[in-house]
């Protein structure tokens, strides 16, 4: 009787371990969320001095990072969109793309601005106030050890201030973008 108790408690400490172990694969080998960030915005003096909105440009500089030493990403399309206020800017689609493992990728473009839109945003920049609001929405899919994942989805968001010389006003010069709020959510709709 007291063999079988033995073996019985033996069999827990080997599954208890194997348990334990399972964990910790699942912790180092699970893939970290790709980094976006904002590095530059410039809205060309040109462009600044056109109140009517022809040919009103907006230049951008997105570094996307991939933070995983195990893993790399496949990218879907990307939709890029500037907003201000509630009034969509400008959007651009970034093709889709494959990231190898800890690599960073720079993408400079540009997005013409809306005439609609333009002439409060234009305002709002002559004053020194204005804020435009990036959301970047994409599904990505991770390769480790020669398995690709799911989809996964991202919906991210950052606020941009924007000075009177049209660029990146205040402390932070680079801009994180972060996963969306429920609330911002509601005015992408």
């Amino acid at each position: 009787m007291c063999e079988a108790k033995n073996f019985y408690i033996w069999l827990l400490q080997i599954l208890a371990l194997l348990g334990i172990l399972a964990l910790c694969l699942w912790l180092i080998l699970r893939p970290k969320a790709p980094n976006y960030t904002i590095v530059d915005i410039t809205i060309p003096p040109g462009s600044l001095a056109s109140s009517e909105g022809q040919n009103a440009t907006i230049y951008y500089d997105l570094e996307i990072e991939n933070p995983n030493k195990d893993s790399s990403v496949y990218y879907d399309d990307i939709l890029f969109t500037f907003f201000y206020g509630q009034d969509t800017v400008g959007q651009k689609t970034i093709p889709s793309f494959h990231q190898g493992r800890s690599k960073t990728r720079q993408v400079v473009d540009y997005l013409e601005v809306k005439p609609s839109v333009w002439k409060s945003f234009h305002n709002a920049i002559s004053n020194g106030k204005a804020e435009l609001k990036a959301s970047l929405l994409t599904k990505v899919r991770y390769k480790t050890w020669g398995q690709r994942s799911k989809h996964h989805k991202l919906d991210l968001v950052g606020k941009l201030p924007i000075g009177s010389d049209g660029k990146i006003s205040g402390k932070k010069k680079k801009i994180k973008l972060r996963h969306s709020s429920k609330k911002w959510r509601k005015y992408k709709a």
